[in-house]
C-alpha cells in the first residue's frame, strides 16, 4: 500500500497560540493519532523542535564535511511535525490530512513517497 507524508507547517511570523489553544491541539492530535493507529494506517509520526536548533551537515565533498548551525532553508514557514501513513490512494490520504489539519489547527501538506 502506498505511503504518504502528512507534514505540518508553521510560520514563525504567526502569533504563538494561547496555552489553551496549544493544549487543545495536543489533545486533538493525540485523538487523531489513536484513530490513525486503530485504522491500521499508522507508520510513524513526530513533532520537531524549532528550526533554530537544527544542524546542517553537507558532505557533498567527502574530503571536506561542512557542519553549520541553523536551518538549511531560509523560509517563511518550517516543518513542525509529520505523520507517515499508509493509504490505498491519494483521496484516502487527503481525508486523513483533513482530519490531521483539524486536529493540529494548521495546514497539512500531503506528499506520496516514491515507489521502491
Amino acid at each position: 500500500m502506498p505511503q504518504y507524508m502528512l507534514s505540518v507547517h508553521h510560520s514563525p511570523e504567526a502569533p504563538p497560540p494561547s496555552e489553551q489553544d496549544r493544549q487543545k491541539a495536543f489533545q486533538q492530535v493525540d485523538a487523531f493519532n489513536a484513530e490513525v493507529q486503530a485504522a491500521g494506517a499508522w507508520v510513524f509520526a513526530g513533532g520537531l523542535h524549532a528550526p533554530e536548533v537544527a544542524t546542517v551537515v553537507n558532505a557533498k565533498d567527502s574530503d571536506n564535511v561542512v557542519i553549520t548551525d541553523g536551518p538549511f532553508a531560509e523560509t517563511k514557514e518550517h516543518l513542525g511535525g509529520f505523520w507517515v501513513i499508509t493509504a490505498p490512494d491519494l483521496d484516502a490520504a487527503l481525508d486523513w490530512a483533513a482530519k490531521g489539519s483539524a486536529a493540529c489547527m494548521g495546514p497539512v501538506e500531503v506528499r506520496p513517497f516514491q515507489e521502491a
